[in-house]
């Protein structure tokens, strides 16, 4: 995410003129009331059959509470820096997020067994592969035609990733001790216990022992120094009424998902096309804010704060989900399924391989994100088709 918004009343060097003025105060208002709106929205409708129009109303809504939350958490990124942004926007999408999983298993349902698994793999390939390939895409698309980054940091995100995803998506389908792709109860206590440590551990080396290997870099190695950077940050005051908001945002973001998805779900089944699409669609809904501020920042030459995003979201969603779940079992009635099939394994370790070749040089060029783009249409194409 970027530190500098073209949005924001609060930042850049002409935001005192502009405050004023009526295109900037009504921008100011629509991020402030469509997140409100969008909740007010998610409350009149929840546990109601909504018929077509009041879907389409829903969906306005989705949409507006997106674009908001991207708003806020840039605001909020600016106001305290990277890689703190990054991880704000990362974090909050995931416990909302979570929260959703488990509100959804607790509702029971035959899919309710294999729901955690599909989601959090569904989005560490989005991030992953369509985030990572998408910023570097739009980078390499600049002028210099090359897409730089801490090769540091990245590298540890991504080792970090492909640990969680192999402990906790991959192990279940080998292990012995319980039939069906499952953990024993000690296995997943374990996994859960050590999934938390390696996101505290995390999230400790980004923000505090070697913060500096996830700020933005320039094309001559060193951290990137633009205009944004000399804007003044917005007031404390503000930011801390746009992190309510980019709360506010990202309950209407996953709440309004769950509306959407009995329609989604009615066309998917009505097209002949498997279950399991969606959680793929919910989750690229769900991601849609952090894609836009990943895609935003790498616009602006800031692939690094784009990868933060990406390996970030990853990280909170295995790290943080993998937890939750372990906890909520206790109480949820059914098996949990977390072990891949044998496509999705093959689909993970390409990511792994890929990604390492992508991180290890540091830089970038067009090919690299459209392999990531290709390996995420693969994924996509086989949940429609498998």
């Amino acid at each position: 995410m970027s530190t500098g918004t073209e949005q924001g009343p609060h930042q850049g060097p002409e935001a005192g003129r502009d405050e004023g003025r009526g295109p900037a105060r009504l921008a100011r208002q629509w991020t402030t009331w469509a997140p409100v709106v969008a909740v007010a929205v998610l409350a009149a409708g929840w546990g109601r059959d909504l018929p077509g129009p009041l879907l389409a109303v829903v969906g306005l809504c989705l949409i507006a509470s997106v674009l908001s939350a991207v708003h806020h958490a840039e605001v909020v990124a600016h106001r305290v820096g990277e890689p703190y942004g990054s991880l704000v926007l990362a974090v909050a999408v995931t416990v909302i997020e979570v929260g959703l999983i488990v509100m959804l298993m607790a509702g029971g349902g035959g899919d309710a067994s294999t729901y955690a698994r599909d989601t959090v793999f569904a989005a560490f390939m989005i991030t992953c592969n369509g985030v990572v390939g998408l910023s570097v895409l739009v980078a390499a698309l600049r002028r210099h035609r090359v897409a730089v980054f801490n090769a540091e940091g990245s590298g540890g995100a991504l080792a970090t990733v492909t640990t969680l995803a192999a402990m906790t998506l991959v192990l279940p389908t080998f292990t012995t001790g319980k039939p069906g792709h499952q953990f024993t109860g000690a296995q997943l206590a374990f996994a859960a216990v050590a999934s938390l440590a390696l996101y505290l551990l995390f999230v400790t080396v980004q923000t505090v022992r070697h913060r500096d290997y996830f700020l933005p870099v320039a094309r001559d190695g060193q951290e990137a120094d633009s205009e944004e950077d000399h804007a003044p940050p917005p007031a404390a005051r503000a930011a801390w009424t746009s992190l309510g908001l980019l709360l506010v945002a990202l309950v209407a973001v996953v709440g309004n998902a769950k509306l959407v998805s009995p329609a989604i779900e009615d066309g998917v089944e009505s097209a002949g096309l498997p279950q399991a699409v969606v959680g793929v669609v919910i989750a690229l809904m769900v991601l849609l804010p952090e894609t836009l501020a990943a895609v935003r920042a790498a616009r602006r030459g800031r692939v690094q704060t784009s990868l933060n995003l990406a390996y970030g979201s990853a990280i909170a969603s295995i790290g943080l989900t993998v937890p939750a779940i372990a906890l909520a079992s206790i109480w949820l009635s059914g098996p949990l399924v977390l072990g891949l099939g044998a496509v999705h394994l093959v689909l993970l370790t390409l990511t792994a391989v890929v990604s390492a070749l992508t991180v290890v040089p540091g830089r970038a060029t067009l090919l690299q994100g459209g392999v990531h783009l290709v390996l995420f249409a693969a994924f996509v194409f086989l949940s429609i088709s498998p």
